[in-house]
Order: structure tokens, then sequence, then C-alpha cells
């Protein structure tokens, strides 16, 4: 073998292994991004977990209330005509005077478990008689509660309030407890 064809095999061999260098280079570089990514991803993993650890106890104790508590099913047409009955007679008992009444909208959205029938109230009376009304409506414990509320003085007298508000009543539906 002459020196030059010599030179031209170690110039190949030389670029030859420079190649494969930075083809394994490239190739490692892109197994430990991947490798970093998998463990960036485990760690955030790890931290959300630990989280929910460590928050765990008032979630359970949240878990326990709602299974306590938690309505029985009912058709929204009930639940409604029984938030309608409750309000009036409350507001009553309390000494307001019903204005007028109207039901709204039911949100019964798919997929939620929880519906909410609505029912929208003008009354007039004593400051102090709408807020026993709005404490004997507002009953968590019952899913139910005044969730707007606009107060405003009376033109004609001004010992008294006129108040528009919304009261929501949150319910299980039948379809989807079956």
């Amino acid at each position: 073998m002459s020196p030059r064809e010599k030179k031209l095999l170690i110039f190949f061999a030389a670029a030859g292994f420079l190649v494969i260098n930075f083809l394994l280079f490239t190739f490692f570089q892109k197994q430990r991004n991947k490798v970093d990514q998998e463990r960036n991803l485990a760690i955030q993993k790890l931290e959300t977990a630990e989280m929910f650890s460590e928050s765990r106890e008032q979630v359970e104790d949240e878990m326990d209330w709602l299974a306590e508590n938690e309505p029985e099913p009912a058709e929204e047409q009930d639940v409604q005509t029984k938030l309608q009955q409750l309000c009036e007679k409350e507001a009553i008992n309390s000494g307001l005077t019903i204005k007028s009444q109207k039901p709204m909208p039911s949100d019964t959205t798919e997929g939620r478990h929880y519906h909410r029938a609505k029912f929208q109230f003008s009354v007039t009376g004593a400051e102090d008689s709408l807020y026993r009304w709005f404490n004997a409506i507002n009953m968590p414990d019952q899913f139910r509660m005044a969730t707007s509320v606009r107060i405003s003085p009376t033109k004609e007298d001004d010992t008294k309030v006129e108040c528009v508000t919304t009261i929501e009543q949150w319910f299980v539906p039948l379809l989807a407890a079956e």
C-alpha cells in the first residue's frame, strides 16, 4: 500500500470516527433530554401527590359532610315547587310582602352531579324581617341559599326596604341517581 493510500485510509477512518462520534453524541443528547423531561414530569407528579396527601384530612372531612347531608334524588319540578312554597311561607312568617316571584330556568347542565332550581323573589318589608327571612332560607346543609341579593329603600316608606333576590336549591336529579 502506498503512503498516499495509507493517508487516505487514515483520513477516511478519522472522518468516519468523527461522524460516528457526532451521531452518537446527538443520539445520547436526545436520550438525555428525554430522561430529563421524564424526571421533571415525575417530580411534578410527586409534588402533586404530596399536596393531595397534605390536604387529605380537609377533603376527607368535606366528603364525610357531603355523604351525611346529600339530598335525595328528586324531580326538577318537585324541587322548584317546594322551594317556592318554602320561600313564600318563610317570607310571610318573617313579615315580608311578596311583590312578585318568578321561576328561573334551572341549571341542568349535562354531566354535573348537582342541578340547581332557581326562583327570583321581589319582597318588601322591614330590614330585620328581611334578614330573618334570609336566615331561614340560607341553609347550606340543605343545599339552599340566596345567590343574588339587591336591596334598596322603598320610595313610600323609608323604614322598609325592597329586595330582589335569587334563591337557589341544589339537588341531585332523579335520572342521575339511577
